[in-house]
């Protein structure tokens, strides 16, 4: 049923500036919520028309019929439906809010790439299909106490496949820590298998993380992750949707978020995908928004990361392999200031000798003793340039004097044998 105050807030909002201190006035909040429950998000052509009008003369061009016919088709029989105050009310009573554009909470600069590339697709027509489409969103439905933009200003995607392997959760897990130490968020969808294990691991870092649903955010999706996501809102993190409160999680609405994710965050790290996934999607989309795509490896015999490799071996994807969160960092943060160290490798006592010192070690025989002329006639050298690396060989316990000859020095004992 419709709220008589509807129009006098919309009226109000005409009259008026759109925000005040950095907060929209209630005419426009309650506009892009009416927005988020009567057209499913992902239009190019509703969210261009929006953007030219302004949200309040779209809402009111919607209810009354007058709308563009595109805009029309898009919202059907919901222009005559209103809940607007209702989704608002419910959200407050969950701890949720409605971030708009108009805000200063709204994460512009993250979702910046989404608006050019709106702008960018011609007219729109290409991209029928709302779960390819790359548009911001006209409003996010968010619960959790901090605020949208700081929480999401350093963030990384990490997703992957549901149906996971240890290997694949451990590695997610490890990342959502490491990145969480860092100081950075890690934002997914919540799913099972890799999503929740990237969301567990920032947990236990105590670093916040945010969790993008295709459903209401007072509605815990999957049911058995509801523990996991009041952690996350007590924690410090967030629960962010393009649906009101209440919407059910039907299945072309992930196909719809995974933009969302791609947007909010300066890369996405592929942990495990199969040869088809939403994770292989999500990667896509952040690519095409020029963003970072960074891939996990995994084992060649594993079905679960076709979908990584495949993203490695294309060159159009632009993926990067990544195999811990340092190298994440390196990728997607500032440049000189978040480089990675070089992986540590063994070392050995071999390693740093000289061309001559190499030669002369390796004509040294493992047991009997032999001379320095024996020596250097086996490497090819003089026996003085023998005699001049021979002490530094002994010093670094590679060769031993028997008192005869030069001979190689046994290993060192690693224990008693038995």
């Amino acid at each position: 049923m419709t709220d008589p105050a509807l129009e006098e807030d919309l009226e109000d909002a005409l009259a008026g500036p759109a925000a005040v201190d950095g907060v929209a006035v209630p005419g426009i909040r309650r506009a892009r919520a009416w927005l988020t429950r009567a057209a499913e998000p992902g239009s190019v052509a509703l969210w261009r028309w929006v953007d030219d009008v302004g949200p309040v003369a779209a809402v009111r061009a919607l209810r009354a019929g007058t709308a563009p016919e595109r805009a029309r088709a898009l919202v059907g029989v919901r222009a005559e439906q209103d809940a607007s105050l209702a989704d608002l009310r419910r959200a407050e009573r969950c701890g949720a809010r409605l971030v708009v554009p108009e805000d200063d909470e709204w994460p512009a600069l993250p979702l910046h790439a989404l608006t050019v590339a709106t702008h960018t697709d011609g007219d729109g027509e290409g991209r029928r299909d709302r779960t390819t489409a790359l548009v911001p969103p006209v409003a996010l439905w968010v619960r959790g106490d901090p605020p949208l933009e700081p929480t999401v200003d350093r963030s990384v995607a990490v997703v992957g496949a549901r149906a996971s392997t240890a290997y694949g959760e451990h590695v997610a897990a490890d990342l959502g820590a490491q990145l969480g130490e860092r100081g950075w968020t890690v934002v997914s969808g919540g799913a099972y298998g890799i999503d929740v294990a990237a969301h567990r691991g920032a947990l236990a870092a105590g670093a916040p993380t945010v969790v993008v649903l295709a459903c209401g955010v007072d509605r815990a999706y999957p049911a058995a992750h509801s523990a996991v996501f009041e952690r996350i809102v007590s924690g410090g993190g967030l629960l962010v949707s393009e649906w009101p409160p209440g919407a059910a999680p039907h299945r072309h609405r992930f196909l719809v978020r995974n933009r969302i994710i791609a947007g909010l965050t300066r890369g996405t790290v592929v942990v495990e995908a199969a040869a088809r996934s939403g994770a292989q999607a999500t990667a896509r989309r952040a690519r095409a928004l020029g963003k970072e795509v960074l891939v996990v490896p995994g084992p060649v015999t594993s079905a679960m990361s076709v979908g990584c490799h495949e993203l490695l071996r294309e060159q159009e994807s632009g993926a990067r392999l990544v195999s811990n969160a340092a190298q994440v960092v390196e990728a997607v943060g500032s440049l000189g200031d978040d480089l990675a160290a070089p992986e540590r490798r063994p070392t050995f006592p071999r390693d740093g000798l000289s061309d001559l010192a190499r030669r002369v070690l390796d004509a040294c025989p493992v047991r009997t003793g032999v001379s320095a002329e024996r020596l250097a006639a086996v490497a090819g050298c003089d026996p003085l340039e023998a005699m001049r690396v021979l002490p530094g060989l002994e010093v670094a316990d590679l060769v031993q004097w028997t008192g005869t000859g030069w001979r190689l020095a046994p290993p060192p004992r690693t224990g008693r044998g038995g």
